[in-house]
């Protein structure tokens, strides 16, 4: 019989190992609770659930089906699963979504390209009664009753780590003229892109107004004005955030050339998978990461573990996919059980090459 995953997690949790070396996860009582509305949970017939990702050919989303492979072996239960070609392709991704819901299944796993897209998709599901968990993202605004759980990484917590890695690095370098610190976010409309940069921007503003610094907001519109606490004009730290027309690693690089180019640049962040991956495009001719400016990145992929494992990256922060889809199916089973639902909080890590191989987390490190 396969071993229970669910059963395992449960244990380390009450034993309070499940998340041994998080850097986020502020309660971790919040996150066994997630988990333990799960416990003993059996399907009560063989469901059939249809699941849209924001990237159908993404390693993140394949990491994620992985999970969710797990979870159906133990339920007895299956899944569909579908997705746009990109994270940009928000029409394609509605019109899936739209197909899923008009098919009446038992229930649909969502994680939206852009959460404003699909709210009228979901009032469509609370009309027909199939209920909607959203995960890797939350949905601001979605109709009552249409999202029945929410299985997420706290984005703005895995932001503010990034900003606490950067900050620590470059302290010894401000207060002698203004330094730039940069930021590459795919997108600015799903909500959990707009969380972990806006986590990174606040935390940065908070860490520098601690020591006596200012920061001053450059770029994006979006992030720009949604910033806490930055100054108009001259600042100690000019902190500069770039957002590619579409969710490509190529124009995600486009934008970080042009912050990597900059001479007073000392520091940059990509806040996801793709974003990161364009920083090392952009190094590719360059060679400054990791000598002359510090590069984080996000997520995991073999080449972002590659420059975090060799020092072009200062490090990452990582989720768990796998855990997302994991727990993406459990929450639909207990769904179309009946069972009410509440939020699973995912757990997050800070990693570098000192703890890549540590066991809690090198499983969350997929190629």
């Amino acid at each position: 019989m396969k071993k229970n995953v669910l059963a395992v997690l449960m244990c380390a949790a009450m034993a309070g190992s499940l998340i041994a070396a998080p850097v986020f996860a502020e309660n971790l009582s919040d996150t066994t609770a997630g988990i333990a509305q799960f416990e003993g949970l059996t399907a009560n017939e063989a469901y059939d659930f249809q699941i849209v990702v924001k990237s159908f050919q993404s390693t993140y989303w394949q990491a994620a089906l992985q999970g969710m492979d797990q979870a159906k072996e133990e339920l007895g239960v299956t899944y569909t699963a579908q997705g746009p070609a990109s994270e940009s392709d928000i029409a394609d991704q509605v019109n899936m979504l739209n197909s899923c819901i008009n098919s009446t299944p038992a229930g649909v796993g969502l994680a939206a390209c852009d959460t404003a897209s699909v709210l009228e998709s979901l009032q469509s599901a609370v009309d027909k009664g199939v209920p909607i968990v959203a995960f890797d993202t939350g949905i601001a605004d979605a109709p009552e009753g249409s999202v029945v759980c929410t299985v997420v990484t706290d984005n703005s917590a895995a932001g503010s780590v990034a900003a606490d890695k950067i900050y620590e690095a470059i302290k010894d370098k401000l207060g002698n003229g203004p330094v730039r610190v940069g930021e590459v976010n795919q997108d600015n409309y799903a909500l959990n892109i707009q969380q972990r940069g806006l986590g990174f921007i606040n935390r940065l503003i908070e860490l520098a107004a601690a020591d006596g610094f200012t920061v001053a907001m450059e770029g994006n519109e979006f992030y720009v004005n949604a910033a806490e606490g930055a100054v108009d004009g001259d600042a100690d730290i000019i902190l500069e955030v770039r957002v590619p027309a579409q969710t490509t690693v190529d124009l995600c690089s486009t934008e970080a050339a042009t912050i990597l180019d900059k001479e007073d640049t000392v520091a940059i962040f990509g806040s996801n998978q793709t974003a990161a991956e364009g920083l090392l495009a952009a190094d590719a001719n360059r060679e400054v990461l990791g000598d002359t400016i510090i590069g984080v990145g996000f997520d995991a992929g073999t080449s972002i573990k590659a420059a975090v494992e060799d020092g072009t990256f200062l490090g990452a922060v990582t989720q768990s996919p796998l855990m997302m889809g994991y727990y993406c199916i459990y929450a639909l089973t207990a769904a179309a059980n009946g069972q009410e639902l509440i939020d699973v909080p995912t757990d997050g890590y800070w990693y570098d090459a000192s703890n890549m191989t540590d066991e809690n987390i090198a499983p969350n490190l997929y190629d």
